[in-house]
């Protein structure tokens, strides 16, 4: 109730603020009425599941607001790390409530879709403002931490997010159309937005080697005043950016310029990116 509370707060300031007919918040909006007559009514349909589906959607929909405006203003260097955080932390709290309910498996619970979509949108977020924020001298030089740890923790959440389906087991009797679909659905690949998490994650260890050289940099925070690390690494490993962006990277090449040549993804910056990589290692 607490966390539904909060949210709905964030939903009425946003709303207050004259944006009350965005369809994404009417949604949201929407969707917290379901949810609090679910909660109160119970019955088949008040399963903790369904509800936690229903929050998750929610969250999803007031944060999508949130985020497009914070590109729109270019991610403003007074007050955009905060905000980030802020969006990052509400985007885990689907499941931190799963953790506190003693569940395991999120899932389970969320389903794939809600999931993956929770992972994408910390991961993109976190790709959207290091690309603009590297941009900065000044603001590197006094946040190289904060950089690093949010390039580590965008790649992680993108990585995970690809591995959700990876497990699934394809039906062996299911007949695909053509063996370029079928290599698709192996790879893990239904949608465009795996393929963006693929370059994506290559990007961000690209900018960490470029920034950072060829070490294994920790997800930790050393930088004083940051109060994102509970909410943003999704597992506390170090992260080889040279090894991970290099089996993204040429995952995503092989995917392009096989299954998907004919619908002409670029893969020039993916390939200028493995080269630095493999002269790296030579």
């Amino acid at each position: 109730q607490q966390r539904l509370a909060g949210l709905e707060g964030r939903l009425c300031r946003l709303r207050s603020d004259g944006d009350s007919d965005d369809p994404f918040l009417m949604q949201a909006s929407a969707i917290l009425e379901n949810l609090k007559q679910l909660s109160e009514d119970g019955g088949e349909n008040g399963t903790f599941s369904n509800l936690l589906q229903l929050y998750a959607q929610a969250v999803l929909d007031v944060t999508y607001f949130e985020e497009n405006q914070l590109v729109d203003e270019d991610f403003l260097e007074v007050s955009s790390l905060q905000k980030v955080e802020e969006l990052i932390h509400v985007l885990s709290e689907p499941e931190t409530l799963i953790e506190e309910s003693g569940e395991n498996d999120p899932l389970a619970v969320l389903g794939v879709e809600l999931l993956e979509c929770l992972y994408w949108r910390r991961g993109a977020l976190l790709y959207m403002f290091c690309h603009t924020v590297k941009g900065r001298k000044e603001w590197l030089m006094n946040k190289m931490e904060t950089f690093k740890k949010f390039l580590s923790e965008g790649v992680n959440y993108l990585v995970k997010m690809l591995g959700f389906r990876c497990s699934v087991n394809l039906n062996e009797e299911l007949v695909y159309q053509d063996a370029d679909t079928a290599r698709l659905l192996h790879e893990g690949i239904f949608s465009d937005t795996h393929l963006l998490a693929m370059m994506y994650s290559g990007e961000m260890c690209y900018w960490g080697l470029s920034y950072f050289g060829k070490g294994k940099p920790p997800l930790e925070s050393t930088e004083s005043g940051s109060n994102s690390e509970q909410h943003c690494s999704p597992h506390p490993e170090t992260l080889d950016f040279r090894d991970m962006g290099e089996k993204m990277l040429q995952k995503y090449v092989a995917v392009c310029e096989g299954p998907l040549r004919a619908h002409e993804w670029n893969t020039r910056n993916a390939r200028l990116i493995l080269d630095y990589f493999k002269q790296l290692s030579t």
